[in-house]
């Protein structure tokens, strides 16, 4: 990075437009993506959030904490949004068989049969909207910003008292 760049406090227009054609996409991309979901397996964006980490966990269970993490979601948000899934039977909490402190959020059987349902038609829009508007190097490219700057995030989250 060259020292001017470095220094310089804010975004210059430019740096702005590729900004905002960046956030502007990603929204429209991920709104598009919940329609989808929520139309054609009657799940929210974050419901399948939430099932895919637990599909993916052993004994398809997590504690809270680590599922909190595992979403990137605050605990609270966390918290509620498990409440409905409770009710419509797609999770549900028990007590925790190592620490009684804490408690353990499972998969239940309709959960993963609806985590299931939603899969194709979900990886289906994904290479719809997203792999298949990209040539293989803009998509190598994209791989490459992604974590470029979940590194710059990761970093600070770290630096962070």
């Amino acid at each position: 990075m060259s020292p001017a760049r470095r220094h310089r406090v804010l975004p210059t227009t430019d740096e702005l437009r590729v900004w905002r054609g960046f956030i502007e996409t990603a929204e429209a991309l991920r709104g598009e993506l919940g329609s989808r979901l929520q139309s054609e397996a009657g799940l929210s964006s974050g419901d399948y959030t939430v099932l895919l980490a637990l599909s993916e966990a052993d004994g398809q269970r997590l504690r809270s904490s680590q599922l909190a993490a595992r979403v990137g979601w605050e605990r609270s948000r966390l918290s509620h949004h498990l409440g409905r899934m409770d009710r419509r039977g797609l999770i549900r909490r028990e007590n925790c068989t190592t620490d009684s402190r804490g408690a353990e959020v499972v998969l239940t059987e309709e959960g993963a049969a609806a985590f299931r349902a939603a899969t194709v038609p979900h990886l289906t829009a994904v290479r719809e909207l997203f792999v298949d508007a990209l040539s293989p190097e803009q998509l190598a490219a994209a791989g490459e910003i992604a974590a470029a700057l979940g590194q710059r995030v990761a970093a600070r989250r770290r630096r962070r008292p």
